[in-house]
């Protein structure tokens, strides 16, 4: 005969179902307390002209963070280049944008408005300068642009920047020894093209899309920089963010002859302010880092992008977000 099993009363019953959900909810809200709610909301970044290789760089990473961050609806402006970016930054028309140390050096010395606020996620890829002209050109040099129609970048640019300094750097006056034109990598392909311009400089990422397209359409030529370098750094603490650097042979396969050109380079930072959200900037900052490969097979200036010197962002601070990102990647 089995024995009866004893009759639970009323209130043991209760407390025998609420136990388990005392401790469910016990449970949840010990998790909850160690996790951070997943960033969202619109977020805008400021990136360059259409052509230019921060339009596309910013196209791909808005693709990886929606995946990595689906509550972040990233929209792209475009922008005139470096200066204009951390313009768009500090007026609260942009969240995040690209701009070449040096640009944001210059920002800082000249005491443009909230350059106290720039904050860096990442020491990106480098941009490499480049000066085009036609392939029969007689142009060698920087010092042979005397008198002659040169693109030179908007008015807003990192480009036009770097320009100004090259230009002093070969002993050329730029309002006076050549002839500048501001326009930007949008309007300088089809300007050399038609014959209205005699030469441009460009600074972006290798390969450039604009470029590549002009050379596979019109004979043109890289011209050398390398022999500003020297020259280039006796200007004092505002030069010291360029490097010498060479363009490989294989950057433009048609209009380098199969050599390798020497050049000036200058690094990219993400930029953003000390305003905006840690976990917004901590995600930002880890899907810039994992989507290098993957970017990168599209973008080849983004294969450049590493943990290892990600966090050198002179002459910036990295924003707390991105701090915690790399102090979490530590072994």
């Amino acid at each position: 005969m089995v024995p009866a099993l004893p009759r639970l009363g009323r209130r043991s019953l209760l407390a025998a179902l609420a136990a388990p959900v005392a401790l469910g909810l016990l449970l949840w809200w010990l998790l909850s307390m160690g996790s951070s709610p997943s960033p969202g909301g619109r977020v805008t970044m400021a990136t360059g002209v259409p052509t230019g290789v921060y339009a596309r760089y910013g196209e791909l990473l808005k693709q990886d963070l929606a995946h990595d961050l689906p509550e972040v609806d990233l929209r792209l402006t475009r922008s005139e280049g470096s200066i204009d970016n951390l313009r768009q930054l500090v007026a609260g028309r942009a969240g995040f944008t690209i701009a070449t140390a040096d640009a944001v050096a210059a920002y800082q010395v000249r005491g443009e408005p909230g350059a106290d606020r720039l904050r860096a996620c990442a020491r990106l890829y480098d941009d490499y300068m480049q000066l085009v002209v036609p392939e029969k050109s007689s142009v060698r040099s920087t010092k042979d642009l005397r008198r002659l129609r040169v693109g030179v970048g908007a008015d807003s640019s990192g480009v036009q920047l770097i320009t100004r300094r090259l230009l002093e750097a070969a002993g050329l006056d730029f309002d006076t020894d050549i002839v500048p034109v501001r326009v930007g990598i949008d309007r300088m392909p089809k300007l050399l093209e038609e014959g209205k311009l005699d030469a441009f400089f460009w600074s972006g990422g290798l390969p450039t899309t604009a470029v590549q397209h002009l050379a596979q359409r019109f004979p043109v030529r890289l011209v050398q920089l390398g022999d500003l370098s020297e020259a280039l750094h006796r200007q004092g603490e505002r030069t010291r963010y360029y490097r010498a650097a060479v363009m490989p042979a294989d950057a433009y396969p048609m209009a380098q002859s199969g050599e390798a050109v020497k050049t000036i380079a200058v690094a990219n930072l993400l930029v953003t302010t000390d305003r905006e959200d840690a976990a917004l900037t901590e995600g930002i900052t880890r899907t810039v880092i994992d989507s290098r490969d993957w970017i990168g097979r599209q973008v080849h200036a983004a294969q450049n992008v590493d943990l290892r010197t990600a966090v050198f962002t002179d002459p910036l601070e990295l924003h707390e977000g991105a701090r915690r990102y790399y102090v979490s990647q530590k072994p």
